[in-house]
């Protein structure tokens, strides 16, 4: 049996549009290891959502997977790639629910509004597990109450709209644990929630995936859920994986400029600025990626001629379990301060 439930290998899932291909996610290889929690994290639009849909196969047209393979690990039998099967085959359809679940960011449009909360539940059991309607109902009840909602037996009978958002969560979340998937995908699962609720919704899904050995697949953008989740992360920006390592070696020593500016953007008590430190400019458009590597016109430590010209950098190892996409990655200090980043930018043309 692998020790990683899912490898992606090299994807690539392009769009055709009116501007021309667009290459929402250019060659990205991860893997999330079994029992443990991969957090992919970068801004909106740089390919996260894309990527965990393609897991699923879940891309609609004009997207399409170029190239690249996706290959789960279950316990049983031997390893499943995901692009080689046709999009009506039923070994997706078991996949998708089983095998492996999806929390989706917005549960008003994840869940059916004329359909009860019983029945969505339910409907998941039937597809997936060999068992009667009545005990279907019992493992409904129980995973409602296991991720804790009160009053499980009578919340079957109830729709969406009669529950707050917390609530509504909460059972999309049951609704992608009940048939024990060896993989759960979660999607900005704490996008539509407020604060208070989105610290009650990572606590219930760390517990879970602790007394269930779930693997999970964590997409955000937010750093303090990071840090409180993830045993590893991956920073992806404009399609690529710029940086790759354990969630304390990101946190601690960050060495791609991209996550250095993300985690110097987080609010801190011992910052004495009057405005809030940001990373310069915006994410391009996927139809007008820059050449070289992608980040160079944000970045504070840019140099001409050598960060714009060419290929964009590609992923070197600096020390076991950490990597980094950028040429000048060894000129970088960790933890530079800002009067060194104010010399770098003297470098720029």
């Amino acid at each position: 049996m692998s020790g990683n439930v899912l490898e992606v290998e090299d994807l690539r899932v392009y769009f055709n549009t009116e501007e021309g291909e667009v290459k929402a996610v250019d060659g990205v290889t991860f893997a999330v290891p079994r029992g443990r929690i991969l957090a992919l994290v970068g801004e909106s639009g740089c390919g996260k959502s894309v990527t965990s849909y393609s897991i699923l196969r879940l891309i609609q047209k004009p997207g399409r997977i170029v190239s690249g393979k996706i290959l789960l690990h279950p316990k049983a039998g031997g390893p499943v790639d995901v692009t080689a099967l046709d999009e009506n085959a039923e070994q997706l359809f078991q996949i998708r629910g089983g095998l492996a679940s999806m929390i989706f960011q917005e549960p008003m449009t994840a869940l059916s509004p004329v359909h009860t909360v019983g029945n969505q539940v339910c409907e998941a059991i039937l597809l997936h597990q060999d068992v009667s309607p009545k005990r279907a109902e019992e493992l409904a009840a129980g995973m409602l109450q296991k991720v804790g909602i009160p009053g499980a037996e009578q919340r079957l009978h109830q729709y969406p709209f009669e529950m707050s958002g917390g609530m509504r969560q909460r059972v999309v979340i049951a609704m992608a644990l009940v048939c024990n998937p060896e993989l759960l995908i979660a999607d900005e699962p704490t996008t539509a929630l407020d604060v208070t609720i989105q610290a009650q919704i990572m606590s219930l899904m760390k517990s879970l995936q602790q007394d269930l050995g779930t693997s999970i697949l964590l997409i955000t953008h937010n750093l303090g859920v990071v840090a409180q989740m993830a045993d590893e992360v991956a920073v992806m920006y404009l399609g690529r994986i710029v940086e790759r390592a354990g969630v304390r070696t990101i946190m601690k020593a960050p060495r791609h400029p991209y996550t250095l500016g993300l985690l110097g953007s987080l609010p801190s008590l011992a910052q004495r600025q009057a405005r809030l430190p940001s990373i310069r400019g915006s994410v391009p458009s996927l139809a007008e990626v820059p050449s070289g590597c992608p980040f160079h016109p944000r970045c504070p430590y840019a140099q001409g001629n050598r960060c714009d010209a060419g290929e964009p950098p590609a992923l070197q190892t600096l020390e076991a379990g950490h990597e980094v996409a950028c040429v000048r990655v060894k000129e970088i200090r960790p933890g530079q301060n800002r009067q060194d980043a104010k010399d770098a930018k003297k470098d720029r043309v």
